[in-house]
């Protein structure tokens, strides 16, 4: 503790970070390690695991074809409504609690801007009543998204050369808090590409505030996907790092396959949070640095031994300067990352979210799972925030589970069918109306 203050009064005189992050060395040279200069001065450490293929593939074979028919309506007194008009994947991901879907379904979403105080929109449902009932002038809607394309999805194996996985950390951390799930599954045969962001790990650390805005890091990681991506390519995002792989697959919907969002929260735009720690000056963050690696280690573990303790130490997690931790959080500006642009997303999505997670409430990523055309949401009982840390065997299970779903063809409809059979098998075709309010806070990922 005294030397973070005498560090700090350093900071305050001499008006530079006393931990800088430079690029380094690193002591496996030959385990995939390559540095990328995404930009003139802007290099990106990469963990790139390239395995060994099989002289004999395995055939990729033909997946399932799903309809992604919806339509968007923003209406000006600020309501989403969200219609399904097409058939959605039947088959569920094992062991997922609401990986259900329902087809033909209405999801009515107030936003915040609504400041309107009349009732939201209905449509009536008994022609009776509405001829009785006074009508009520439709308002006109502020804007209209349609999507409709077919999308074919189809089990991604490590022997198939067309495969790639892309890992991305948030704020703290750094490509070591992957390395179970780098190790797992480049031993499968997948090819795994993993960034540091700018400022962490041994990535270089630009001293301007503008280097870690959303979307300077979210163009760096852009440049990485162009270089390293495959055909079909699989994201996995952990906390803000789920918006940068939900910007890429919003911005490259053919190339991007599927997407794992891990404790993401809810489908809001980012904005910086005006009363926050983290706006006081960097010489003062620094001298609270060790109450705010205590703090991550309280709300981001489950558990806090000292086998916690060392996941930090040995995978970089939360070992960043003072001046990058405050740009990254105050930089946090992506207004363009709201409801109507999750909702548009075509990609099946797997969420996965530790119940003991303090940063990330479960309840933003339920409303996650139903602003999202196709996703399942799995929760581990086990884990927080770090949770591909403290469970990595169950995270590595569920995701090869996601990797190699499939939707299942559907068979042709029958002419005739036998009462018995009707009578056998229940209707299980759901059709609701789900409300959702949204309160006035802002996603802020750590």
């Amino acid at each position: 503790m005294l030397t973070s203050f005498v560090d700090g009064v350093f900071c305050c005189l001499t008006g530079k970070s006393t931990n800088v992050i430079v690029p380094v060395e690193t002591s496996e040279p030959a385990d995939g390690f390559e540095f990328v200069e995404v930009k003139p001065g802007r290099v990106l450490r990469v963990r790139h695991i390239m395995p060994d293929r099989p002289v004999v593939e395995e055939p990729t074979g033909q997946g399932g074809s799903v309809s992604c028919k919806r339509r968007i309506t923003v209406y000006r007194n600020g309501q989403l409504f969200i219609e399904n008009l097409g058939d959605r994947a039947k088959t569920e991901l094992p062991n997922c609690q609401n990986g259900e879907t329902e087809p033909n379904c209405t999801v009515e979403v107030e936003l915040p801007e609504c400041n309107s105080s009349s009732p939201p929109i209905s449509i009536p449902e008994d022609k009776t009543n509405s001829d009785t009932q006074p009508k009520k002038r439709r308002r006109k809607p502020k804007r209209t998204v349609v999507i409709d394309c077919e999308r074919r999805i189809s089990c991604c194996k490590g022997t198939h050369s067309d495969v790639a996985l892309f890992f991305i950390h948030g704020v703290g951390g750094s490509l070591d808090i992957w390395g179970n799930q780098l190790d797992f599954f480049s031993r499968l045969g997948y090819e795994v590409i993993a960034p540091d962001l700018a400022g962490h790990g041994a990535s270089s650390a630009p001293q301007i505030a503008a280097a870690y805005t959303f979307y300077a890091l979210a163009e760096d990681i852009r440049l990485i996907f162009k270089r390293y991506a495959r055909r079909r390519n699989i994201l996995v995002g952990h906390s803000y790092g789920v918006s940068f792989c939900t910007f890429l697959a919003h911005e490259y919907p053919d190339q991007v396959h599927k997407m794992v969002m891990i404790n993401g929260g809810g489908p809001t735009a980012l904005e910086p949070s005006l009363c926050s720690i983290f706006n006081l000056p960097t010489c003062v963050l620094h001298c609270l640095s060790p109450l705010l690696a205590w703090s991550f280690l309280k709300a981001g573990f489950a558990r806090q031994g000292a086998k916690e303790k060392q996941l930090l130490k040995e995978n970089n997690a939360f070992n960043v300067s003072s001046f990058v931790l405050r740009a990254m959080m105050s930089g946090q500006y992506w207004p363009e990352g709201d409801e109507v642009y999750h909702a548009e997303l075509t990609v099946p999505i797997l969420l996965v979210h530790g119940m003991y997670d303090k940063f990330v409430p479960i309840e933003e990523d339920q409303r996650m799972a139903e602003i999202l055309l196709m996703a399942f949401l799995k929760v581990l009982d086990d884990g927080s925030h770090m949770i591909m840390m403290e469970c990595p065997e169950a995270v590595n299970t569920l995701l090869h589970e996601f990797f190699l779903w499939e939707p299942e063809t559907q068979p042709k409809k029958e002419s005739k069918a036998r009462p018995e059979t009707a009578k056998a098998r229940p209707d299980t075709t759901k059709t609701t109306l789900t409300r959702i309010v949204y309160g006035s806070r802002h996603k802020s990922g750590i």
